[in-house]
Protein backbone atom coordinates (compact mmCIF):
# COMPACT_ATOMS: atom_id res chain seq x y z
CA UNK A 1 0.00 0.00 0.00
CA UNK A 2 1.31 3.36 -1.12
CA UNK A 3 -0.21 7.36 0.87
CA UNK A 4 1.03 10.24 -0.46
CA UNK A 5 1.38 13.80 1.44
CA UNK A 6 0.69 11.82 4.64
CA UNK A 7 -2.25 11.15 4.26
CA UNK A 8 -4.03 7.89 4.95
CA UNK A 9 -7.16 6.10 3.73
CA UNK A 10 -8.46 4.10 6.98
CA UNK A 11 -11.27 2.28 7.95
CA UNK A 12 -12.70 2.08 11.21
CA UNK A 13 -14.62 -2.07 12.44
CA UNK A 14 -16.27 -2.84 15.27
CA UNK A 15 -19.37 -0.01 16.52
CA UNK A 16 -22.67 0.84 15.54
CA UNK A 17 -21.83 3.45 13.53
CA UNK A 18 -21.89 7.15 14.23
CA UNK A 19 -23.20 9.49 15.83
CA UNK A 20 -23.38 8.31 18.65
CA UNK A 21 -26.58 6.36 19.52
CA UNK A 22 -24.90 3.44 21.70
CA UNK A 23 -22.14 4.02 24.05
CA UNK A 24 -18.30 4.51 24.12
CA UNK A 25 -16.80 3.08 20.98
CA UNK A 26 -19.33 4.89 19.33
CA UNK A 27 -18.32 7.77 20.71
CA UNK A 28 -15.03 7.37 20.52
CA UNK A 29 -15.40 6.49 16.56
CA UNK A 30 -17.34 9.72 16.20
CA UNK A 31 -14.61 12.10 17.79
CA UNK A 32 -11.70 10.06 16.27
CA UNK A 33 -13.13 9.57 12.24
CA UNK A 34 -14.20 13.24 12.46
CA UNK A 35 -10.84 14.64 14.15
CA UNK A 36 -8.67 12.62 11.57
CA UNK A 37 -10.86 13.57 8.96
CA UNK A 38 -9.99 17.28 9.47
CA UNK A 39 -6.97 16.35 9.65
CA UNK A 40 -6.92 15.36 5.62
CA UNK A 41 -7.34 11.68 6.53
CA UNK A 42 -9.69 9.47 4.00
CA UNK A 43 -11.53 8.42 7.17
CA UNK A 44 -14.67 5.55 6.34
CA UNK A 45 -16.81 4.07 9.52
CA UNK A 46 -19.18 1.09 9.15
CA UNK A 47 -22.49 1.14 10.46
CA UNK A 48 -25.15 -1.10 11.35
CA UNK A 49 -27.86 -1.06 8.92
CA UNK A 50 -30.72 0.25 11.35
CA UNK A 51 -28.63 3.08 12.16
CA UNK A 52 -31.03 6.02 12.50
CA UNK A 53 -28.79 8.62 10.50
CA UNK A 54 -28.58 7.43 6.68
CA UNK A 55 -26.50 10.28 5.16
CA UNK A 56 -22.98 8.91 3.22
CA UNK A 57 -21.26 11.66 4.66
CA UNK A 58 -21.15 12.83 8.39
CA UNK A 59 -18.89 15.70 8.56
CA UNK A 60 -16.59 14.65 6.11
CA UNK A 61 -16.07 11.06 7.11
CA UNK A 62 -17.69 8.65 5.08
CA UNK A 63 -20.36 5.72 6.47
CA UNK A 64 -20.82 2.24 5.06
CA UNK A 65 -23.44 0.09 6.45
CA UNK A 66 -23.58 -3.17 6.58
CA UNK A 67 -26.15 -5.67 7.57
CA UNK A 68 -26.70 -6.23 11.60
CA UNK A 69 -29.01 -8.94 12.31
CA UNK A 70 -28.97 -8.51 15.97
CA UNK A 71 -32.26 -7.46 16.70
CA UNK A 72 -33.50 -10.55 15.18
CA UNK A 73 -30.97 -13.01 16.90
CA UNK A 74 -29.59 -11.28 20.08
CA UNK A 75 -25.49 -10.86 20.35
CA UNK A 76 -24.87 -13.86 18.18
CA UNK A 77 -26.38 -11.13 15.65
CA UNK A 78 -22.52 -9.02 17.04
CA UNK A 79 -20.60 -11.93 14.72
CA UNK A 80 -22.26 -11.57 11.34
CA UNK A 81 -22.41 -7.96 11.61
CA UNK A 82 -18.81 -7.75 12.24
CA UNK A 83 -18.06 -10.36 9.26
CA UNK A 84 -20.16 -8.28 6.89
CA UNK A 85 -18.00 -5.32 7.76
CA UNK A 86 -15.16 -7.09 7.36
CA UNK A 87 -16.00 -8.88 3.60
CA UNK A 88 -16.83 -5.39 2.66
CA UNK A 89 -13.32 -3.88 3.56
CA UNK A 90 -11.52 -6.47 1.58
CA UNK A 91 -12.72 -4.40 -1.42
CA UNK A 92 -11.77 -0.94 -0.14
CA UNK A 93 -8.28 -1.19 0.02
CA UNK A 94 -7.84 0.61 3.45
CA UNK A 95 -4.36 1.82 4.33
CA UNK A 96 -4.97 0.83 7.62
CA UNK A 97 -8.00 -0.90 9.47
CA UNK A 98 -8.58 0.38 12.90
CA UNK A 99 -10.84 -2.19 15.18
CA UNK A 100 -12.27 -1.11 18.24
CA UNK A 101 -12.85 -4.07 19.75
CA UNK A 102 -11.76 -8.16 19.55
CA UNK A 103 -15.07 -9.88 21.12
CA UNK A 104 -17.17 -10.54 17.70
CA UNK A 105 -14.70 -10.12 15.16
CA UNK A 106 -11.09 -11.96 16.17
CA UNK A 107 -13.11 -15.45 15.06
CA UNK A 108 -12.72 -13.68 11.41
CA UNK A 109 -9.45 -12.67 11.00
CA UNK A 110 -8.75 -15.05 7.83
CA UNK A 111 -11.06 -12.77 6.49
CA UNK A 112 -9.25 -9.34 7.18
CA UNK A 113 -7.54 -7.99 3.71
CA UNK A 114 -3.87 -8.91 3.26
CA UNK A 115 -2.94 -5.62 2.06
CA UNK A 116 -4.06 -3.38 4.95
CA UNK A 117 -2.34 -2.86 8.50
CA UNK A 118 -4.46 -4.42 11.19
CA UNK A 119 -4.23 -2.03 14.09
CA UNK A 120 -6.88 -3.28 17.26
CA UNK A 121 -8.02 -1.61 20.65
CA UNK A 122 -7.73 -4.32 22.79
CA UNK A 123 -10.65 -2.45 25.43
CA UNK A 124 -10.59 -3.95 28.61
CA UNK A 125 -10.29 -7.70 29.76
CA UNK A 126 -13.72 -8.35 28.43
CA UNK A 127 -13.13 -12.51 30.02
CA UNK A 128 -13.36 -11.29 33.70
CA UNK A 129 -16.38 -9.65 33.51
CA UNK A 130 -18.50 -11.32 35.67
CA UNK A 131 -21.89 -10.84 33.46
CA UNK A 132 -20.68 -13.83 31.23
CA UNK A 133 -20.90 -17.40 31.62
CA UNK A 134 -17.87 -19.43 32.60
CA UNK A 135 -17.94 -20.84 28.45
CA UNK A 136 -18.61 -17.85 27.31
CA UNK A 137 -15.49 -16.35 29.35
CA UNK A 138 -13.19 -19.21 27.69
CA UNK A 139 -14.09 -18.33 24.20
CA UNK A 140 -13.45 -14.62 25.35
CA UNK A 141 -10.08 -15.87 26.60
CA UNK A 142 -9.74 -17.17 23.11
CA UNK A 143 -10.59 -14.51 21.43
CA UNK A 144 -8.15 -12.06 22.99
CA UNK A 145 -5.38 -14.48 22.26
CA UNK A 146 -6.65 -14.24 18.25
CA UNK A 147 -6.61 -10.49 18.56
CA UNK A 148 -3.02 -10.13 19.63
CA UNK A 149 -1.40 -13.11 17.52
CA UNK A 150 -3.31 -11.67 13.98
CA UNK A 151 -2.77 -8.12 14.99
CA UNK A 152 -0.24 -6.12 13.27
CA UNK A 153 -0.39 -3.17 16.09
CA UNK A 154 -2.59 -3.12 19.21
CA UNK A 155 -3.52 -0.07 20.91
CA UNK A 156 -4.26 -0.19 25.10
CA UNK A 157 -5.96 2.95 26.29
CA UNK A 158 -5.34 2.47 30.03
CA UNK A 159 -1.01 1.63 31.28
CA UNK A 160 -2.79 -1.32 32.84
CA UNK A 161 -3.89 -2.79 29.50
CA UNK A 162 -0.76 -2.18 28.24
CA UNK A 163 1.16 -3.29 30.87
CA UNK A 164 -1.13 -7.02 31.33
CA UNK A 165 -0.55 -7.24 27.16
CA UNK A 166 3.27 -7.43 27.85
CA UNK A 167 3.16 -9.78 31.16
CA UNK A 168 0.76 -12.07 29.32
CA UNK A 169 1.50 -11.71 25.78
CA UNK A 170 5.03 -10.22 25.87
CA UNK A 171 4.12 -8.04 23.05
CA UNK A 172 4.50 -4.32 22.77
CA UNK A 173 0.80 -1.90 22.46
CA UNK A 174 0.69 2.09 21.82
CA UNK A 175 -0.74 3.75 24.60
CA UNK A 176 -3.64 6.20 23.99
CA UNK A 177 -6.50 6.99 26.27
CA UNK A 178 -9.45 8.20 25.06
CA UNK A 179 -10.82 12.23 25.57
CA UNK A 180 -13.02 13.61 26.72
CA UNK A 181 -14.40 17.82 25.96
CA UNK A 182 -14.76 20.22 29.48
CA UNK A 183 -17.97 20.55 30.14
CA UNK A 184 -18.68 24.26 30.36
CA UNK A 185 -21.97 26.52 30.28
CA UNK A 186 -23.74 24.49 32.05
CA UNK A 187 -25.02 25.97 35.34
CA UNK A 188 -27.67 27.96 33.98
CA UNK A 189 -29.68 25.17 32.41
CA UNK A 190 -30.46 22.56 35.06
CA UNK A 191 -32.81 20.24 33.63
CA UNK A 192 -35.41 20.81 36.06
CA UNK A 193 -38.10 18.48 34.61
CA UNK A 194 -36.92 15.60 36.24
CA UNK A 195 -37.73 17.27 39.51
CA UNK A 196 -34.31 17.05 40.91
CA UNK A 197 -32.43 19.73 43.20
CA UNK A 198 -29.06 20.72 42.14
CA UNK A 199 -26.48 19.31 44.35
CA UNK A 200 -29.60 17.04 46.08
CA UNK A 201 -28.98 14.02 43.94
CA UNK A 202 -26.52 11.39 43.69
CA UNK A 203 -25.92 10.01 40.24
CA UNK A 204 -25.12 6.83 38.39
CA UNK A 205 -24.37 6.19 34.44
CA UNK A 206 -23.65 3.29 33.10
CA UNK A 207 -24.89 0.42 31.29
CA UNK A 208 -26.99 -1.83 33.46
CA UNK A 209 -25.16 -4.82 33.72
CA UNK A 210 -23.78 -6.97 36.64
CA UNK A 211 -20.02 -6.03 36.34
CA UNK A 212 -20.63 -2.32 36.60
CA UNK A 213 -21.67 -3.42 40.41
CA UNK A 214 -24.89 -1.14 40.08
CA UNK A 215 -26.67 -3.31 42.91
CA UNK A 216 -23.96 -2.53 45.09
CA UNK A 217 -23.61 1.23 44.70
CA UNK A 218 -28.16 0.59 45.08
CA UNK A 219 -27.36 -1.60 48.12
CA UNK A 220 -24.68 1.07 49.89
CA UNK A 221 -27.21 4.26 49.01
CA UNK A 222 -29.96 2.66 50.34
CA UNK A 223 -28.54 1.34 53.83
CA UNK A 224 -27.24 4.58 54.25
CA UNK A 225 -30.35 6.10 54.61
CA UNK A 226 -29.76 8.93 52.34
CA UNK A 227 -31.67 11.59 52.51
CA UNK A 228 -30.93 12.69 48.77
CA UNK A 229 -32.53 10.37 45.74
CA UNK A 230 -30.56 8.51 43.61
CA UNK A 231 -30.58 8.73 39.69
CA UNK A 232 -29.68 5.91 37.66
CA UNK A 233 -29.14 6.49 34.05
CA UNK A 234 -28.94 3.76 31.63
CA UNK A 235 -31.70 1.19 29.84
CA UNK A 236 -33.06 -0.97 32.26
CA UNK A 237 -35.19 -3.65 29.29
CA UNK A 238 -32.88 -6.41 29.99
CA UNK A 239 -33.07 -9.08 32.96
CA UNK A 240 -30.76 -7.52 35.08
CA UNK A 241 -32.49 -3.74 34.68
CA UNK A 242 -36.11 -5.48 35.20
CA UNK A 243 -34.78 -7.01 38.52
CA UNK A 244 -33.16 -3.97 39.98
CA UNK A 245 -36.39 -2.41 39.18
CA UNK A 246 -38.78 -4.74 41.11
CA UNK A 247 -36.04 -5.23 44.03
CA UNK A 248 -35.47 -1.85 44.51
CA UNK A 249 -38.91 -0.39 44.14
CA UNK A 250 -38.21 2.99 45.75
CA UNK A 251 -39.41 6.68 44.21
CA UNK A 252 -36.19 7.69 45.92
CA UNK A 253 -34.07 5.27 43.02
CA UNK A 254 -35.02 7.41 39.42
CA UNK A 255 -34.22 4.48 36.61
CA UNK A 256 -33.73 7.24 33.99
CA UNK A 257 -33.46 5.50 30.50
CA UNK A 258 -30.14 6.38 28.77
CA UNK A 259 -29.40 9.75 27.28
CA UNK A 260 -27.82 10.51 24.45
CA UNK A 261 -27.78 14.02 24.39
CA UNK A 262 -24.60 15.32 26.24
CA UNK A 263 -25.55 18.39 27.30
CA UNK A 264 -28.21 17.00 28.99
CA UNK A 265 -25.45 14.64 30.77
CA UNK A 266 -23.33 17.28 31.72
CA UNK A 267 -26.09 19.14 33.04
CA UNK A 268 -26.76 16.12 34.84
CA UNK A 269 -22.86 15.67 35.92
CA UNK A 270 -22.04 19.21 37.00
CA UNK A 271 -25.19 18.88 39.45
CA UNK A 272 -24.61 15.99 41.22
CA UNK A 273 -23.41 16.02 44.53
CA UNK A 274 -21.38 12.83 44.14
CA UNK A 275 -21.09 10.83 40.94
CA UNK A 276 -20.57 6.63 41.66
CA UNK A 277 -18.76 5.20 38.88
CA UNK A 278 -18.97 1.04 39.09
CA UNK A 279 -16.85 -0.19 36.08
CA UNK A 280 -14.77 -3.02 36.92
CA UNK A 281 -13.03 -4.37 33.83
CA UNK A 282 -10.87 -2.73 32.02
CA UNK A 283 -9.24 0.57 30.32
CA UNK A 284 -9.96 4.12 30.79
CA UNK A 285 -13.98 4.58 30.36
CA UNK A 286 -15.45 7.28 28.37
CA UNK A 287 -17.93 8.15 31.34
CA UNK A 288 -15.03 8.59 34.09
CA UNK A 289 -13.02 10.61 31.58
CA UNK A 290 -16.73 12.90 31.14
CA UNK A 291 -17.58 12.70 34.73
CA UNK A 292 -14.13 14.34 35.20
CA UNK A 293 -14.29 16.82 32.57
CA UNK A 294 -17.96 17.92 33.98
CA UNK A 295 -16.68 18.91 37.57
CA UNK A 296 -18.42 15.75 39.87
CA UNK A 297 -16.97 14.74 42.90
CA UNK A 298 -16.09 11.04 42.37
CA UNK A 299 -16.80 7.67 43.49
CA UNK A 300 -15.16 5.03 41.95
CA UNK A 301 -15.13 0.74 41.92
CA UNK A 302 -11.59 0.25 43.32
CA UNK A 303 -9.55 -1.27 40.45
CA UNK A 304 -6.39 -0.22 38.85
CA UNK A 305 -8.22 1.43 35.85
CA UNK A 306 -9.71 3.82 37.83
CA UNK A 307 -6.70 4.62 39.86
CA UNK A 308 -4.88 4.36 36.74
CA UNK A 309 -7.10 7.72 35.93
CA UNK A 310 -8.49 9.14 38.75
CA UNK A 311 -5.14 8.59 41.56
CA UNK A 312 -5.87 9.89 44.88
CA UNK A 313 -8.53 12.63 43.54
CA UNK A 314 -11.42 10.21 44.66
CA UNK A 315 -13.41 8.40 46.55
CA UNK A 316 -12.89 4.50 46.03
CA UNK A 317 -15.35 1.83 47.32
CA UNK A 318 -15.22 -2.39 46.71
CA UNK A 319 -18.47 -3.07 48.75
CA UNK A 320 -22.08 -1.64 49.47
CA UNK A 321 -20.57 -1.02 52.91
CA UNK A 322 -17.97 1.42 52.01
CA UNK A 323 -20.72 3.13 49.74
CA UNK A 324 -23.07 3.39 53.18
CA UNK A 325 -19.63 4.60 55.32
CA UNK A 326 -18.82 7.00 52.12
CA UNK A 327 -22.09 8.82 52.09
CA UNK A 328 -22.72 9.04 55.69
CA UNK A 329 -19.08 10.05 55.94
CA UNK A 330 -18.50 12.83 52.91
CA UNK A 331 -15.55 14.04 51.90
CA UNK A 332 -15.01 17.74 53.15
CA UNK A 333 -15.96 20.28 50.89
CA UNK A 334 -12.58 21.44 50.72
CA UNK A 335 -11.10 18.25 49.74
CA UNK A 336 -13.56 17.64 47.06
CA UNK A 337 -13.53 20.99 45.59
CA UNK A 338 -9.37 20.10 45.44
CA UNK A 339 -10.44 16.55 43.55
CA UNK A 340 -12.18 18.37 40.77
CA UNK A 341 -9.44 20.54 40.32
CA UNK A 342 -7.41 18.52 40.36
CA UNK A 343 -9.78 15.71 37.99
CA UNK A 344 -10.27 19.04 35.61
CA UNK A 345 -6.62 19.51 34.76
CA UNK A 346 -6.58 15.92 33.61
CA UNK A 347 -8.75 16.20 31.43
CA UNK A 348 -7.24 19.44 29.77
CA UNK A 349 -3.77 17.78 30.38
CA UNK A 350 -3.98 13.94 29.12
CA UNK A 351 -6.77 13.65 27.93
CA UNK A 352 -8.04 16.41 25.25
CA UNK A 353 -9.50 15.40 22.07
CA UNK A 354 -7.02 17.25 20.16
CA UNK A 355 -4.20 15.87 21.62
CA UNK A 356 -5.23 12.42 21.50
CA UNK A 357 -6.36 12.75 17.56
CA UNK A 358 -2.82 14.10 17.03
CA UNK A 359 -1.28 10.87 18.93
CA UNK A 360 -2.96 8.91 16.55
CA UNK A 361 -2.49 10.72 13.63
CA UNK A 362 1.30 10.26 14.46
CA UNK A 363 0.93 6.91 14.93
CA UNK A 364 -0.87 5.92 11.95
CA UNK A 365 1.51 7.62 9.97
CA UNK A 366 4.08 6.14 11.40
CA UNK A 367 3.74 2.38 10.79
CA UNK A 368 2.03 3.40 7.90
CA UNK A 369 5.61 4.51 6.99
CA UNK A 370 7.42 1.56 8.42
CA UNK A 371 4.74 -0.92 6.31
CA UNK A 372 6.26 1.76 3.30
CA UNK A 373 9.73 1.07 3.57
CA UNK A 374 8.77 -2.95 3.67
CA UNK A 375 7.86 -3.27 0.15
Amino acid sequence: MIFQNNFLKIGILGCRGIPNYYGGFEQFAERLSRGLADLGHSVWVYNSHSHPVRDADWHGVNRLFCHDPEYLIGQAGQFIYDLNCINDSRRRNFNIIYQLGYTSSSVWYRRLPEQSLIVTNMDGLEWQRSKYSPPVRRFLRYAEKLAVKRSHYLVADSPAIQQYLKQTYDVESRFISYGADLAVNRLPDFPEELGLTPQQYYLLIARIQPDNHIETIIRGWHQAEASFPLVVVGSTKNRFGSYLKKTYNNPQVMFLDEIFDREKLDQLRSHALLYFHGHSSGGTNPSLLEAMAAGCPICAHDNPFNRAVLGNDAAYFSSSGEITTMIKNPSTENEQGQMIINNLEKIKIHHNWPYIIHQYHEFFKEIAGKNLTKQ
